[in-house]
C-alpha cells in the first residue's frame, strides 16, 4: 500500500529563467506530488502561463512519464469552464512539462484558513451562500468529468481554485485521475490524500464517480464548518486505518454540531455524501447538485 503525497526534489533557481518550448520560467508558484508549478512567460502569445514540471529521473521515471502524459491528456479533452486547461505539454533533457491556463486568485483551502483567521468571531466561517455557488460549480464540472469517463480522485479543497478576474472556481491537478482508457491503477496502490478518501479508496478498492462524490462531501462539511471534527491523536496512519475499518466512526461530532450554517437538512446532504457504502450517496454530482441547490440556509438568529 501506498500513498501518493510526495512532495518532489525541485531546485527552483536551476529553472527560472529557462526555456520550455516557448515559455519562459519566472517563478515559483508551489509544489505537489506530480512536480513543481511555476509562473511563465509564453513569448509567441505575450500572456502568463502555469507550468507543471516533473524532473525525468524523479522516482520511477517511466511510471511518472506516463503519469504526467495522461493527465495532460485527460484535461485537453475535458472542454469544460470550470476545468483548468492545459495549453501544452512536452519534454527535454531534464524535465516533463505542462502548460496551462494561470489563476489568479487563492485555492478553497487557502480561503477557508484564511477566513478563520478573522477579527471578528462570527465571520470566521465562509458564507454559505458563496460556498454553495463555489460547491454547485464544482460538481457541474466533475459531473462532466464523470461523463467523460474520468474519475478525479484527488478531489479536496487546494484543487479548487478560486479565479478571481472570472469570479469561477476551477478544478486543477489531474494527476491521479482514473479514466476508462487508463487503468494502470493496481490493487493495493492508494492514491489521494487521505483525509478526502472515500473508504474504498482507502482501502484500495474500485473507484467510480461516487469516490469523487464522498470527497465532495468531505469538501462541503469542511467549508461549511471551517474544519472538520477529526481526533486530535490521528495521524494520517490511523486516519486510513479508520477509514478502512470504522468509516461511520471518522469524525468526533454531527455536521450541525460544527456551525451555526449547517441545519438538519443540510446534515443529511452531507451525510449522505459521506456514506460509508458507495450504494448510498448521491448517484451522481447531478443529484448532489440538485440538493445543494435546493437548500434554504438557515435565518441567522
Amino acid at each position: 500500500m501506498r500513498a501518493v503525497a510526495q512532495a518532489l526534489d525541485l531546485d527552483q533557481h536551476s529553472v527560472i529563467g529557462r526555456e520550455f518550448g516557448n515559455v519562459v520560467i519566472v517563478k515559483e508558484l508551489g509544489r505537489g506530488s506530480m512536480g513543481g508549478v511555476y509562473v511563465g512567460y509564453q513569448k509567441s502569445l505575450k500572456r502568463q502561463v502555469a507550468v507543471k514540471l516533473l524532473p525525468r529521473h524523479s522516482g520511477d521515471a517511466g511510471r511518472s512519464r506516463r503519469q504526467f502524459r495522461d493527465e495532460a491528456e485527460t484535461v485537453a479533452v475535458l472542454s469544460h469552464p470550470y476545468i483548468v486547461p492545459i495549453f501544452e505539454m512536452g519534454e527535454d533533457d531534464d524535465y516533463f512539462f505542462q502548460v496551462m491556463q494561470l489563476i489568479s486568485g487563492a485555492d478553497l483551502g487557502c480561503m477557508i484558513r484564511n477566513r478563520l483567521k478573522h477579527p471578528v468571531a462570527s465571520r470566521r466561517l465562509l458564507p454559505p451562500a458563496r460556498i454553495i455557488d463555489i460547491l454547485s460549480k464544482v460538481l457541474e464540472g466533475l459531473g462532466y468529468a464523470h461523463r467523460e469517463g474520468v474519475v478525479h480522485q484527488d478531489i479536496k479543497p487546494a484543487n479548487i481554485m478560486i479565479d478571481e478576474a472570472a469570479h469561477r472556481p476551477l478544478i486543477v491537478d489531474f494527476g491521479i485521475a482514473k479514466t476508462a482508457r487508463m487503468e494502470y491503477w493496481g490493487q493495493g496502490l492508494v492514491v489521494g490524500s487521505v483525509l478526502y478518501l472515500s473508504p474504498e479508496q482507502a482501502a484500495a478498492q474500485e473507484t467510480d464517480r461516487r469516490s469523487d462524490i464522498y470527497a465532495m462531501g468531505m469538501v462541503l462539511f469542511e467549508a461549511l464548518a471551517g474544519r472538520l471534527p477529526l481526533r486530535q491523536n490521528e495521524d494520517e496512519k490511523r486516519i486510513l486505518l479508520r477509514k478502512i475499518k470504522r468509516p461511520e466512526s471518522l469524525f468526533t461530532l454531527a455536521p450541525s454540531e460544527c456551525s451555526p450554517h449547517i441545519d438538519e437538512a443540510m446534515e443529511k446532504i452531507i451525510l449522505k455524501a459521506l456514506a460509508p457504502r458507495r450504494e448510498e450517496r448521491f448517484t451522481s454530482c447531478e443529484a448532489f447538485r440538485s440538493a445543494l441547490m435546493h437548500w434554504n440556509p438557515p435565518v441567522p438568529q
